[in-house]
């Protein structure tokens, strides 16, 4: 009777073990699925989005808003919307594909962008909506380097113009041109945890933060 009971026991423990490799492995998927076609985490490296990204701040990503790509491939099976002015977006930096970088989008396909002493234009429009910020009061001429007088450009058709919202301290389209559509990744919506190396410390007012 014993031995019975034993061997009735085996076949229940290899059914639990499956079961559980099972909802292992399924859980497995539906996280590389999600990660790949609905939202992504990224942290802020960098203080190029001043101040609103921080150094530290860890962000999520709406991967699905501008369409749904094919996997290892920069190709939009499904497109649904395209990246609009204002929007936070993380892309494929174009000089180092392996690198994303991080920026808001001022220009879009048909805009004419004039960067004029530090003062941004797009369509002969000045854009002042609180977003950028200067905290150099040197001015640079054109002949000198882009920073602060560029253009008139106007943005080609499958590309994007960006720039970091620390203007005076941002590596973006103004040096190195604009981005590909099919390099967007997605659009930062939310911060949702922010660690401060210098203080050692989670900044409480940060989280849930929701990105204009």
């Amino acid at each position: 009777m014993k031995k019975r009971e034993e061997t009735d026991a085996a076949p229940k423990k290899k059914g639990a073990l499956r079961e559980n490799i099972e909802a292992i492995v399924v859980a497995i998927i539906l996280a590389l699925f999600i990660r790949t076609f609905v939202v992504q985490a990224f942290k802020i490296p960098s203080g190029s989005m001043k101040d609103t990204l921080l150094i530290g701040d860890h962000i999520l990503v709406n991967k699905f808003i501008y369409g749904v790509k094919a996997p290892f491939m920069k190709k939009t099976m499904i497109p649904i919307n395209d990246p609009q002015k204002g929007d936070i977006i993380v892309f494929e930096f174009p000089e180092d594909p392996s690198k994303d970088f991080i920026k808001r989008v001022v220009g879009i396909p048909g805009d004419v962008i004039d960067i004029r002493n530090k003062k941004l234009f797009v369509n002969d429009l000045l854009v002042d909506n609180g977003h950028g910020i200067h905290k150099d009061p040197k001015i640079y001429a054109a002949r000198a380097q882009p920073r602060d007088n560029l253009g008139p450009i106007t943005v080609p058709e499958g590309k994007l113009f960006v720039m970091g919202d620390n203007r005076d301290f941002s590596y973006d389209s103004r040096f190195w041109g604009f981005v590909d559509l099919v390099a967007v990744k997605g659009k930062a919506f939310i911060i949702y945890w922010s660690w401060n190396k210098e203080d050692f410390g989670v900044r409480w007012n940060r989280l849930g933060h929701l990105l204009e």
